[in-house]
């Protein structure tokens, strides 16, 4: 067994708004839907243990850029929008947040009932990967989230995360299980053993080492057991920075967006015909789905694509969410009746911003480019959960103030803009 990285995010507090949090698991669920219809499952649980593609998928789905948050709002998402559709997808979210967590054995063993697995390693897997993590890592950090995300074909990855209170900090960690070699022969999930690589079978009888060998990691100090994984370690500033994104890869994906006889390319590609600013996050959800790992080193990057609940960069612009939506889950359903060109446009629309980065070597101007986003944020109805506070001071002043109070409400001495 082997974890394949972490990551450590500044504490967030908050709530993730309705508006966002529907949006999300439609989109969330659209972004798995291509990745499997494309590659399979077992590479979304590959993407999955990616700390870094993890944390750009939580960007371009509209999330704080850098927070805990991501983790429990991405993975809620997933679970709400995948588990109705396990049966098609064949992809199963168990376990979650707080009381949820402790559920994933009974979840599991259903989903292995249901699917031919054998539950019990299953479960004992689970609670292998939250005891190394909760006690290897002596440092403060307490589980309280744990997701284990397993394939109707016994393949599994864990996402779960611990919070250390007097850093501020919480602590993302992924697990990803190798394929079993032959699932006509013993149908049961297989662990990578360290360091030969071979596929140990937790439930044979020979297996007794291993389980040892798991149970002895915990007691390891916690310097040995994270060396060498992957590690993704988020600033503390909430804001967006230049530093943060790799401004020669924004820029391709602006001067497709924006130039032209680049954009009118870029629509024909995905056989629809889109203004700028839905290109602008098209290309970078289609980056999402084909990009590969070495693509997914600034993941702030993504957040370009629909903007942060909390206005980071720039408030989520509900209208470009939902077109963008609305075209990916068009392409979706004409794949499923055997018109795979607009699907396919995304992959094309992919291969020509890299291209166009190549040759162009274009570079955004993030001051610039911010400033536009904010301009044109009213007419994309954009939204941040800062408005929602706005709308409900207003609305507990109409029902203190309203016209038969008799009492006269106060100015706000809030400008409104952003």
């Amino acid at each position: 067994m082997k974890r394949s990285g972490f990551g450590d995010l500044p504490l967030h507090g908050g709530r993730v708004p309705l508006w966002l949090s529907e949006r999300m698991e439609k989109l969330g669920t659209a972004i798995t839907e291509s990745i499997v219809y494309h590659y399979g499952a077992a590479e979304f649980l590959s993407r999955l243990s990616d700390p870094f593609w993890f944390q750009a998928l939580g960007c371009v789905m509209g999330m704080d850029w850098h927070s805990s948050g991501i983790t429990t709002s991405v993975l809620g998402a997933l679970k709400r929008g995948l588990n109705p559709r396990a049966h098609e997808l064949g992809i199963y979210v168990c376990g979650g947040r707080g009381k949820q967590s402790r559920k994933t054995p009974d979840e599991l063993l259903t989903v292995a009932g249901h699917n031919n697995l054998n539950g019990n390693v299953l479960a004992r897997t689970s609670r292998l990967t939250a005891k190394i993590d909760n006690n290897a890592i002596a440092d403060g950090f307490q589980l309280y989230l744990h997701s284990f995300v397993v394939t109707s074909a016994g393949d599994w990855a864990v996402v779960q995360q611990g919070m250390n209170g007097l850093t501020g900090l919480a602590r993302r960690y992924h697990w990803h299980s190798a394929s079993v070699r032959d699932f006509t022969c013993e149908p049961h999930t297989a662990i990578v053993g360290e360091p030969e690589g071979t596929i140990l079978n937790l439930i044979d009888r020979r297996a007794k080492p291993a389980q040892e060998a798991l149970l002895a990691i915990a007691k390891e100090h916690p310097d040995r057991t994270l060396r060498e994984f992957q590690k993704l370690r988020m600033p503390a500033h909430h804001d967006v920075r230049p530093e943060n994104v790799d401004l020669k890869r924004l820029g391709a994906v602006l001067a497709v967006s924006y130039e032209r006889q680049l954009r009118d390319f870029a629509s024909l590609l995905l056989v629809e015909n889109l203004g700028p600013r839905t290109l602008q996050s098209l290309a970078l959800i289609a980056e999402v789905v084909h990009g590969t790992p070495a693509r997914f080193a600034d993941p702030a990057r993504f957040s370009f694509a629909l903007g942060g609940k909390d206005r980071h960069p720039f408030p989520v612009p509900l209208k470009t969410y939902d077109e963008s939506l609305s075209v990916l889950r068009r392409s979706l359903e004409a794949a499923k009746l055997g018109d795979t060109d607009k699907l396919d446009g995304f992959k094309r629309l992919n291969h020509f911003v890299h291209s166009v980065e190549k040759r162009f070597n274009p570079e955004a101007n993030f001051e610039r480019l911010v400033v536009h986003e904010h301009a044109i944020s009213p007419e994309l109805n954009g939204r941040s959960v800062f408005d929602d506070r706005k709308r409900l001071r207003r609305a507990t002043q109409l029902s203190l103030f309203g016209p038969r109070s008799g009492l006269k409400a106060p100015e706000s001495s809030e400008s409104g803009q952003l």
